[in-house]
């Protein structure tokens, strides 16, 4: 069998005998694009990056690589920390504060800012990105003696600005420190005023008090990135409701809760809120309990809650927790509606597959019943062609999204075509994988064009070779005969043959090109290939 390395035209082959361009030509092979390695200007010569430790790739500064370029942080404290930025969002939300990373670098000389939080409830004290600055040690209040302590330091800046300064330890040593810079003027006379700002305040010192003695982040990333979202609950180490937001209220107000939810015992009310079916299992009863980290969700009367449950843990014991509410009524229902039309979607493959695969099978009956050999051969052909697309809509109808699986498609298809050649060795190698409806049914016809094509031309008992391409711009093949190879001054575009009309005028109009050419060891190599679809 001729092998696909030593036949294959490639994607950027410039001997080539015969050309049949569409639209565009097949391009030379994608390049990979060299990395611009650059790295933020650190002021200062004690914030000096140590250069022997490399630069970070990209132009956009991230914990990983600042942390290699100004500390001595290992992996493992670097991974904390980033895990700590994914969740970090609710402690900003609550605090109606921005959060700033600061590293010490690896010299004692200073800190280096390395990522940056906004909030989502109040206005920023940094309209800037400052990820990447580097600050001298001594000024700014309150970092030196956080890191040398290990205990929190509340201050003020010289702007006025209230910062409260978190350690964040590791492995018994001080690795960062969290910043927490309030827009609220006195955030002491807003704790004690009461309300939500206050709740918001002590659930978000709480969190920080978790950062310190490292409870937060919580274990497992199961879940998006905590944000206060439609509302906020506090519940007590008994599961009892202490404080329920607004927002948070008028989300139970629409699953049927008519009662103040100060006091409601969280486990007990949640099973009762759930009409499924399936009802509330244990594992939910327990998250909505705000006994662990999870997620649940309810679902009464239209309306879909979602409850994400992070306890409050101090010195050891759980001491309440934080539910955090969503409403997810419209998303569901739109994804009900998406998963319906998809359904049917299916369906009308299925029975466009099913018609096909009638049609077909009539056309065969034809041209068995035909006295005409010249009759018989093109309603044979007619049917291998139909047989092609109905391959298509029937991996259309088991894939979801609107797409084929064309590696499938393709072994399909090579099974039919040695059904009608018994003595040929077919084989495929490569692999394009889901391809969108509107160019697997062009490749798949291709295909099926050319394997006829081969096998009508290679010999009594041809091998035959399908190999499957892709790159980040086109889909295409190749089929690699062992025959006796193109005949002297075969000219492709004024070949008058249907077959390979059909294969020309389906690459043009997908932007592809058809190539034939002789094979290395003897043959043919005939390939295809189409440009990708924007949303393939």
């Amino acid at each position: 069998m001729p092998s696909a390395r030593s036949t294959t035209i490639g994607w950027s082959s410039s001997q080539r005998l015969c050309c049949v361009k569409g639209c565009h030509t097949l391009a030379a092979s994608l390049a990979m694009s060299s990395s611009v390695r650059c790295e933020r200007s650190v002021m200062g010569s004690n914030g000096a990056s140590r250069g022997d430790r490399g630069a970070y790739p990209g132009a956009v500064a991230d914990i990983a690589g600042l942390a290699r370029a100004h500390t001595d942080l290992g992996d493992p404290e670097v991974e904390l920390l980033r895990e700590l930025t994914l969740d970090w969002g609710l402690i900003a939300d609550l605090s109606f504060a921005d959060l700033v990373l600061w590293l010490p670098t690896w010299n004692g000389g200073g800190y280096v800012a390395v990522a940056q939080q906004r909030p989502d409830t109040g206005r920023t004290l940094f309209p800037d990105d400052i990820v990447g600055e580097f600050t001298a040690r001594g000024r700014r209040p309150g970092m030196a003696a956080a890191q040398a302590s290990g205990r929190p330091q509340d201050v003020r800046d010289a702007d006025g600005t209230w910062a409260q300064i978190y350690p964040v330890a590791a492995a018994g040593r001080v690795i960062a420190l969290l910043g927490r810079y309030s827009a609220v003027e006195d955030p002491a006379a807003a704790r004690a005023a009461g309300g939500l700002e206050a709740a918001y305040l002590a659930a978000a010192d709480d969190l920080c008090a978790m950062v310190v003695s490292g409870d937060f982040p919580p274990g497992g990333r199961e879940h998006d990135p905590l944000r206060v979202g439609s509302g906020l609950m506090r519940l007590d180490a008994d599961g009892l409701v202490e404080f329920a937001s607004p927002n948070a209220t008028s989300a139970f107000r629409r699953l049927g809760v008519a009662v103040d939810l100060v006091g409601t015992d969280m486990g007990r009310l949640a099973p009762r809120l759930h009409d499924r079916a399936d009802g509330l299992d244990p594992a939910g009863t327990v998250v909505a309990a705000g006994r662990t980290r999870g997620q649940v969700e309810l679902e009464h009367s239209s309306t879909v809650l979602v409850l994400e449950s992070l306890p409050l843990i101090r010195r050891g014991r759980r001491t309440g927790a934080l539910l955090l509410v969503r409403d997810v009524t419209e998303l569901r229902s739109r994804e009900r509606a998406l998963l319906s039309s998809e359904a049917s979607l299916r369906e009308v493959h299925h029975r466009i597959k099913n018609n096909l695969q009638l049609v077909a099978a009539l056309l065969r009956m034809q041209s068995r019943r035909s006295d005409s050999e010249s009759a018989r051969a093109a309603l044979a052909d007619a049917g291998s062609r139909v047989s092609a697309i109905a391959v298509v809509h029937e991996a259309l109808a088991a894939a979801p999204e609107g797409t084929a699986d064309f590696d499938a498609v393709a072994d399909r298809i090579l099974a039919m075509s040695a059904a009608l050649a018994p003595g040929a060795r077919l084989r495929r190698s490569g692999s394009i994988g889901p391809v969108p409806a509107d160019q697997a049914t062009p490749l798949a016809m291709c295909l099926a064009e050319l394997l006829a094509n081969a096998l009508e031309h290679a010999g009594p008992q041809p091998t035959v070779a399908v190999v499957l391409r892709q790159d980040s711009e086109r889909i295409g093949l190749e089929v690699v005969d062992d025959g006796p190879g193109l005949p002297a001054g075969f000219d492709p575009a004024s070949d008058g043959r249907l077959g390979l009309q059909i294969v020309r005028t389906l690459a043009a109009e997908h932007g592809g090109h058809v190539l034939w050419a002789p094979g290395a060891d003897g043959g043919t190599v005939a390939e295809v290939a189409i440009n990708r679809s924007a949303d393939g």
